[in-house]
């Protein structure tokens, strides 16, 4: 497994481009606890620092000429999980220049072979599997070996492809956004 500086240093060193598969229908991540939970009782949006920090770092590699990428495997309908990363995640990440598509399996087909994993891949010399355990938990990450790369990069093309641009998609599902559930609710 990597070490967290290790992680890091993949961010820091790519040349050319930083792609991200997901494929999970939710993510623990404790940091985004209090944010979730606004945004499930309807509170207004509130970038914390620490994320204005990593969106802003993002903003600056993507001026500076880097691609930052990534495709969301999912399925319709979805998580009151998936509707928050969509709101408040993609939503405003693509306004800080990441190219966000989807790839709904309810209306298009997964291309054969791309397994139910998350990786990052960088540039394209780099790639690297994530771990989830159950409820979204990250486990950890490791390198894949060289010899493997090509693989994920035909992962790449293949989702890339099949999938479509975020603003799209959730343009075309108006049933997803707060406004539109939230007050129904009981």
């Amino acid at each position: 497994m990597l070490g967290e500086d290790e992680l890091e240093a993949l961010f820091d060193d790519f040349e050319h481009a930083a792609f991200r598969l997901e494929t999970l229908p939710r993510y623990t991540v404790a940091s985004e606890t209090e944010r979730l939970n606004r945004y499930m009782s309807g509170a207004p949006l509130k970038i914390e620092p620490g994320t204005r920090e990593w969106l802003e770092f993002m903003e600056a590699e993507i001026r500076s000429g880097k691609r930052w990428h990534k495709v969301h495997i999912l399925r319709s309908p979805i998580s009151d999980y998936l509707r928050f990363e969509c709101e408040w995640g993609y939503a405003v990440s693509s306004q800080y220049g990441q190219e966000i598509l989807i790839l709904d399996e309810a209306e298009r087909p997964r291309p054969a072979g791309v397994p139910d994993e998350d990786f990052w891949l960088f540039d394209e010399d780099s790639a690297v599997r994530l771990h989830y355990g159950t409820e979204g938990h990250f486990l950890g990450a490791e390198l894949v070996d060289k010899a493997d790369v090509p693989r994920y990069r035909g992962y790449r093309d293949a989702v890339v492809q099949a999938a479509e641009p975020f603003e799209t998609w959730w343009a075309r599902h108006p049933e997803y956004k707060r406004e539109n559930w939230l007050g129904s609710r009981p």
